[in-house]
């Protein structure tokens, strides 16, 4: 198995100010790992570090062998990354087609249509929706549309900042449920996710951050099941 992503000793931020302090952390090829841990901890600025969103202070972040330190966003996606933010990830002006036809820039016609209809099979609840503006649309169906999006570019690394953030226990079993399936597509993944159990138990492995660093790392099974990391828990959905 080789190793999709390879993260040594990242310190980063916003500007001059440091958020990360020294974050190690690694992903293999087909995994599905979440980052839990207290708000403010600095799992999705390590994640806007990772695709260029945010500044890259020191170290270093390996994508396939290769050497991505600070590298931008566009060369990040023409190497197969795609990352799903929390908010503002869609174009509420747009219909439904529109948003995942922006996704897809750079594809053929072709291509384009069979990557939408992927996103209607993935996520049924788009088909009928297709015409209509991404403001009208559920939470739901927002994060649904913004993951399709991404996916539309044909990634096989999949970055994704609490994709169940405020929606139903319906839609959150259902969005989760699909970004598990996409290991079989060949796709690996690495969420940031407040509903840590909801997570963990589909995911491989986990990593705990406090304090802008890891302070612990093992399988999700062994962190859920850990008594002894319950306070890293604190303020997340159990």
């Amino acid at each position: 198995m080789s190793t999709v992503l390879e993260v040594r000793g990242l310190e980063g931020g916003y500007g001059s100010v440091q958020i990360l302090n020294g974050v190690d952390l690694y992903v293999d090829e087909g995994e599905f790992v979440t980052i839990i841990g207290p708000n403010g901890c600095g799992k999705s600025t390590f994640l806007k570090v990772l695709f260029g969103l945010a500044a890259h202070h020191d170290g270093m972040v390996l994508h396939n062998g290769a050497d991505v330190s600070g590298w931008r966003t566009d060369k990040l996606v023409s190497r197969g990354i795609a990352y799903v933010p929390q908010v503002d990830n869609v174009f509420p002006s747009l219909s439904v087609r529109e948003n995942l036809q922006m996704g897809g820039i750079r594809l053929t016609a072709k291509k384009l249509m069979s990557c939408i209809e992927r996103a209607c099979r993935m996520f049924p609840d788009l088909e009928p929706r297709m015409n209509d503006l991404a403001a009208s649309l559920s939470g739901g169906e927002r994060q649904m549309l913004a993951i399709s999006r991404a996916l539309i570019s044909d990634p096989t690394f999949l970055l994704l900042d609490e994709p169940t953030a405020a929606l139903s226990p319906r839609y959150q079993q259902q969005i989760l449920a699909n970004i598990d399936k996409l290991r079989i597509e060949g796709i690996s993944v690495l969420l940031v996710e407040q509903n840590a159990r909801l997570s963990l138990a589909r995911s491989d492995r986990g990593y705990i951050f406090s304090g802008g660093k890891v302070v612990h790392t093992s399988s999700a099974k062994s962190i859920v099941n850990n008594p002894n990391i319950g306070e890293y828990f604190l303020g997340l959905h159990q």
